[in-house]
């Protein structure tokens, strides 16, 4: 049984596939800071040929004894997106750039190294883009990944997935993705703000992308030491024709074009992904299956928002409540866990009655349960 460690495994792309590899008969190990205090791996725990590690890629000793011992490695940690970067350019460049430089100083040349890339890469083009095409970066984001990847093919031992922007539900939904932001945005608001509505992007299926790794897993001595792009060849379009496919699910949809202002992302281009679709690999996913999906969780996600207000409501009238009581601790020997389990206990027996008469609202809840926990106060006074 091959070992495969997965750095970030816990994110949107590494949940799914941590899923998939577990399934092919793969034992996983997966290296997170989990930061994002996700509970996305929470399924994968009763499996015996999974194992979690919490700690942080930048930990040059941890990341060399879990590559030592591994036999493919997928490290998949990264700090994504334009404003995440910008945020913390010190932060990016370790993570995006020397995590993959200090695994290429570490492995040996019996084990396989696969390196999620970017079409960002390719920045703006008026041509069709192919693997041969020059790199444009115009983010840090992208210009890390193209060292990364600079790095890793000049090793000889490696290949490079250059992914498209990519859509459809995982364990460790992630909003901002241009797909699943245009469905929620025509869920929720019912109206999509285009600016520069002519930009192309190519699109691809999170599954699809984890069936790529597979893929070329499997097929790691014919496809070494190559980048190929991974993308719906279908999907290659503009974002007017993405909003106007969204609308043909959610017709109440309203599309605006702005016209005066620019967007700040520039990246503008067609993919090819036909180097990796002769090597038999393909798209099980089409863009209309991605946002039937879509809809189905955010009708899932809008319910759980508003229970998540509720319980955001009770944890801020704990916090403001806790305090009091502490000051009588002593007194009445009532420690913060006791308390927790008193008012856990009470919300227990109340919480259907809460969840099925209130119309859920940041004030409602409060009014609910705070005659409960007043009743509560006065117990313990």
């Amino acid at each position: 049984m091959e070992k495969v460690l997965i750095t970030g495994g816990a994110g949107y792309l590494g949940s799914i596939l941590t899923e998939v590899l577990l399934s092919k008969g793969y034992a996983v190990t997966v290296l997170d800071n989990l930061c994002y205090k996700q509970l996305s791996l929470t399924s994968f725990c009763h499996n015996k040929n999974f194992e979690l590690v919490v700690g942080d890629v930048r930990d040059t000793k941890l990341l060399t004894s879990l590559v030592e011992t591994h036999d493919i490695i997928i490290p998949l940690a990264a700090i994504v997106g334009m404003p995440a970067c910008k945020k913390d350019p010190d932060l990016t460049v370790a993570v995006n750039y020397q995590q993959i430089k200090n695994i290429v100083e570490i492995i040996q040349p019996s084990q396989k190294l696969l390196v999620p890339n970017t079409n960002s890469q390719y920045g703006s083009s008026e041509t069709i883009i192919t693997e041969e095409s020059p790199f444009n970066p115009l983010s840090l984001y992208a210009q890390t990944k193209c060292d990364a990847e600079k790095r890793v093919l000049e090793w000889g031992n490696g290949i490079s997935l250059r992914l498209a922007t990519v859509f459809g539900v995982s364990y460790r939904q992630r909003m901002d993705l241009l797909v699943n932001d245009f469905v929620y945005r025509a869920f929720t608001d019912e109206f999509l703000v285009l600016f520069e509505s002519h930009f192309l992007r190519n699109y691809v299926h999170v599954r699809d992308v984890a069936k790529a790794f597979v893929h070329l897993i499997e097929n790691y001595e014919t496809c070494n030491n190559n980048a190929f792009n991974v993308g719906l060849t279908s999907a290659n379009m503009s974002k007017l024709q993405l909003a106007q496919k969204v609308k043909e699910y959610l017709p109440n949809l309203v599309i605006i074009e702005e016209q005066f202002k620019e967007d700040f992302d520039k990246r503008n281009y067609v993919v090819s992904n036909e180097k990796l679709e002769k090597t038999g690999w393909s798209c099980d996913f089409s863009l209309d299956a991605g946002i039937q999906e879509l809809i189905k969780a955010y009708k899932m996600i809008q319910n759980f928002k508003n229970k998540w207000i509720c319980w955001k409501s009770f944890n801020w009238l704990f916090s403001r409540t806790l305090p009091r009581l502490r000051r009588s601790h002593n007194r009445f020997q009532i420690s913060q866990l006791k308390f927790r389990r008193v008012l856990h206990s009470h919300l227990n027996q109340t919480s259907l009655d809460v969840y099925k008469q209130v119309v859920f609202g940041r004030n409602a809840p409060l009014l609910t349960i705070l005659p409960h926990l007043q009743q509560k106060r006065t117990l313990l006074k």
